[in-house]
């Protein structure tokens, strides 16, 4: 419960019956997929824990073989890093659309793109690319200067990289992603070194 006066914040009040004042707020609710409309018509749903949405195979194509799903909603199968995901960026609709659309005109589809999204928040501009769950990785990397929030971050398992992320360091996208999906063995120290292109790091 958020307790106040004349409507101002004065305390959060936690369920164990404690209060904390507090002057400001942010309610960061998040978002579920509405899948209404599937499981009326009987389609089979991924788990809550995985995140929800319309279960779909690496063709987008659901429990029901002459139905499609993509963006949002997807959770698919994705064949490159073993897992099941469901990416809320505008980015996977973007591409997932016309996956299953090749999918639906008969096409081989395995829909492996890596996930991704980006995000501008005033003087600060980031992307991210890869998997990297809580416990799924050994190793960060830093390549460049956090303190000046200009760097790369890579999550590692084993000397590969899982993921990046780019702040305010542009145009490196495409090598992070090719380290990605090379699943190549890296050299940290040459991975964390700013002299060394990103490029030569994929065999």
């Amino acid at each position: 419960e958020i307790s106040g006066h004349d409507g101002m914040v004065l305390a959060a009040l936690t369920s164990d019956g404690q209060e904390h004042p507090a002057h400001d707020v942010l309610a960061a609710i998040g978002a579920a997929p509405r899948t209404g409309l599937a499981e009326a018509a009987g389609l089979d749903l991924a788990p809550r824990a995985q995140g929800g949405g319309i279960a779909v195979d690496t063709s987008l194509r659901t429990s029901d073989p002459d139905i499609y799903a993509a963006g949002d909603v997807a959770s698919a199968h994705h064949p490159l890093l073993g897992t099941t995901l469901r990416v809320e960026h505008w980015a996977n609709a973007l591409n997932g659309g016309p996956a299953a659309a090749r999918a639906m005109l008969g096409r081989e589809v395995s829909y492996d793109r890596i996930p991704y999204f980006f995000s501008d928040q005033y003087d600060l501009g980031l992307e991210y690319s890869g998997w990297a769950p809580p416990g799924s990785y050994d190793q960060v990397i830093v390549r460049g200067d956090a303190g000046k929030r200009e760097f790369i971050a890579f999550w590692l398992k084993d000397r590969r990289v899982l993921a990046g992320m780019n702040v305010n360091v542009w145009d490196v996208t495409d090598p992070v992603q090719q380290l990605i999906r090379s699943g190549a063995e890296v050299d940290p120290e040459a991975l964390g070194d700013p002299s060394v292109p990103l490029d030569s790091l994929t065999p």
